[in-house]
């Protein structure tokens, strides 16, 4: 990989560009594709891989090996949504192709589309969406069915080439569009619509599509209205109940054109009910990137309590950590000391605080304290032979360590403290 210049190849591609491409697949990690080469079999061979993948591009005979579909619950627990794993290799050569697409589609993409983009993130979208949400009372809640599933390949592929005068990303973008998905079952399944959900160039190519579908449309023919888009998440925000009505089916007939439909039960509209503003005949909360919108008890800069329009983690949220909380089975961890178990659990917690705690972070801190602490409780309990089965005196001794080591575990110092400890967050 030391050239940085093909020689005698139908494409112009930098080997640099494949080396870099490499880099950001290993800083990303991921699992094994279809061929279930790893990250580190990859890596065994690099320099021999790394060519192949190069040489391939650069001659126009790189054709991507099927996707491996993958099964995961969605949050709550309600279906499942299917994800594509691409081969390592795969994932280098579509890495490569967004490496070199996303600095010019970067500088037209709209201010209020925050998924999948660099400097931008979910915390971004949720910030703008609560101060909307204050200054207007109505929000249409969108929800594209299917989307990754159905998004059409030739509106993608006119954006694309808008973007780009070199053919060898339109080329393997073609490609990758058509690549064929291996189910579960093992079963080779063609697509002629969709971009899988876990393949590196599928958020670049979704939020090229949706760009043209929604962000340009939306400001041509309603240039007041403001939204926050996620890639496929969706909240626009309006004046009165009226004009949320009209919109919802003017972006239904604008999404049917594309064969894209809105559910019609999770699409809704949705009335920001808050102090100060007439209660209406109206469901008044929606959930957004993990967080419930809803009515709450805030207090205000002056120490007024009063009734806002705040996110907080959503229910779906915490159904998901109590799984996970669950599936550690920490009372059979009796092999792990004390700070083994922190540092096992201080892993996950961290970072549900940092995502989930953005925003009335007493909601989350409450069901830490309620869901996790118990665990501590019984894996003390089968810890410790002085414990067994003095379920009462194992809590304490936990509230008691809690007060004397209050750092040890992350949402002990946040303050989701055992019950009995007197020491505060810190």
């Amino acid at each position: 990989m030391s050239e940085t210049r093909p020689a005698g190849k139908a494409f112009d591609i930098p080997k640099m560009l494949i080396w870099n491409a490499y880099q950001k697949v290993k800083s990303n990690r991921g699992a094994a594709g279809i061929d279930g080469q790893s990250l580190a079999d990859f890596a065994q061979d690099e320099k021999n891989n790394l060519y192949k993948i190069w040489n391939r591009m650069s001659a126009g005979s790189y054709f991507p090996p099927p996707v491996r579909a993958v099964e995961i619950p969605k949050a709550g627990g309600k279906g499942i949504r299917v994800l594509g794993v691409p081969t390592v290799s795969d994932r280098i050569a579509q890495t490569a192709v967004a490496m070199v697409l996303e600095p010019g589609v970067e500088q037209v993409f709209h201010p209020d589309s925050y998924g999948y983009r660099p400097a931008r993130s979910a915390h971004d979208a949720l910030d703008a969406c609560q101060r909307r949400c204050w200054e207007q009372q109505w929000v249409i809640d969108l929800d594209i069915q299917g989307f990754f599933d159905n998004v059409p390949h030739k509106p993608i592929l006119a954006a694309v080439e808008k973007h780009t005068d070199l053919p060898w990303v339109l080329l393997y973008v073609r490609r990758w569009l058509t690549a064929p998905m291996q189910g579960v079952d093992g079963i080779l399944r063609a697509r002629d619509r969709g971009t899988p959900q876990g393949s590196a160039i599928s958020p670049l190519l979704s939020n090229l599509f949706m760009h043209y579908a929604f962000d340009v449309w939306l400001k041509r023919v309603q240039p007041k209205v403001r939204f926050e888009r996620y890639c496929d998440d969706i909240i626009v925000h309006c004046s009165n109940e009226a004009q949320a009505k009209f919109l919802r089916r003017a972006i239904a007939n604008r999404l049917g054109c594309f064969g894209l439909h809105l559910h019609p039960d999770k699409t809704r509209i949705v009335h920001c009910l808050q102090e100060g503003r007439e209660r209406r005949e109206a469901i008044t909360e929606f959930t957004f990137l993990g967080y419930t919108f809803r009515p709450r008890a805030a207090r205000s800069r002056d120490g007024r309590l009063w009734v806002g329009f705040l996110p907080a983690v959503s229910k779906a949220a915490m159904k998901s950590m109590a799984r996970t909380i669950r599936g550690w089975r920490l009372g059979r961890r009796t092999d792990l000391s004390f700070k083994e178990v922190a540092a096992m659990v201080n892993r996950v917690v961290a970072g549900w605080i940092n995502y989930y705690g953005r925003f009335y972070r007493s909601v989350l801190i409450a069901f830490l304290a309620n869901r996790l602490n118990p665990h501590l409780v019984k894996w003390a309990c089968r810890k410790f032979k002085h414990l067994h089965r003095a379920s009462a005196k194992a809590r304490r001794r936990i509230a008691q360590i809690a007060t004397d080591y209050p750092g040890i575990f992350v949402h002990w110092r946040h303050g989701a403290l055992p019950a009995g400890s007197t020491t505060g967050a810190v």
